[in-house]
């Protein structure tokens, strides 16, 4: 076991699978002590025994639409182990589906609730006691649906654009207490969550990383939870001392216009010129 996070103490909404279940891992790998917090209650008990149990995880059921319930989580973390070192707010959901005009009211809202004012919650409740403590980590999950346009369902985008804005903002209010805020956009990686969006069974991870190995800018490497997982253990870490107010994206260079395969004007041909010219 390393020790980049000896001493820290996390907090992970959504941890019960996928993203936040890695990032649970690979956190406790390093030394760190965690509090899981999700509403899959018996999935979850079973991922704190096999990280350790009481003496390195602890779990409680939150639901991240509730306010007082991520209160709660966050308390629990200072009450049973004394501290907040990082907050990370990875709980999520693919929410409403389809076009604008068709999108309910009421999908739209609780995508916003869960994807939006859920890391409202976990900021507002874990910037209180960093600030208290002058130190500390916030971590929130956006997407690169939420830097760019076209990739994911509407309220889904909206809310992840929303959440670098509010990253960013944060970064300005904090930064002078010592507290660090950044957000991670990933394009899709092989987890439960994009089984079901792409192939309609969120148990099917081997055939989501088929598909996404086959799409993937670089040559045979699919996106996998462990990429995020390893970013969020930058971020938490004192490695990442100096970025605040940052968008990190995990995703083989898609939003800077990479694609599976040699990109246009990829062979040398004569210099274009004007009227159909060619040449010097």
């Amino acid at each position: 076991m390393a020790d980049r996070m000896s001493g820290k103490v996390v907090v992970i909404t959504g941890a019960a699978s996928g993203i936040g279940a890695a990032a649970a891992k690979r956190l406790v790998d390093e030394g760190a002590r965690v509090v899981l917090g999700d509403i899959q209650d018996d999935v979850a008990e079973k991922i704190v025994a096999a990280l350790g149990g009481a003496d390195k995880a602890i779990y409680c059921h939150c639901d991240v639409t509730d306010e007082e319930q991520v209160r709660a989580l966050v308390e629990t973390a200072v009450s049973e182990f004394g501290q907040i070192d990082t907050m990370f707010n990875c709980a999520g959901i693919v929410g409403a589906i389809g076009p604008l005009e068709s999108t309910l009211s009421e999908e739209w809202k609780l995508t916003l609730d869960i994807l939006l004012n859920g890391v409202f919650y976990g900021m507002k409740h874990a910037s209180k006691h960093m600030k208290k403590a002058g130190r500390g980590s916030i971590i929130s999950m956006s997407s690169v649906a939420g830097v760019t346009g076209g990739l994911a369902p509407h309220a889904y985008a909206t809310a992840k654009h929303a959440v670098v804005g509010l990253t960013r903002n944060l970064a300005t209010e904090v930064c002078t207490y010592g507290v660090r805020v950044n957000c991670i956009a990933p394009y899709s990686v092989a987890t439960p969550m994009v089984a079901k969006a792409y192939l309609d069974d969120h148990t099917e991870i081997d055939g989501t990383i088929a598909m996404l190995t086959e799409e993937s800018p670089l040559k045979g490497r699919p996106g996998l939870a462990e990429d995020v997982a390893n970013a969020v253990l930058w971020l938490a870490s004192d490695e990442s001392g100096y970025t605040s107010g940052h968008t990190l994206t995990i995703d083989a260079g898609i939003t800077t216009g990479s694609i599976a395969g040699p990109p246009r004007f990829a062979e040398k041909s004569p210099l274009m010129r004007e009227a159909g010219r060619s040449g010097i």
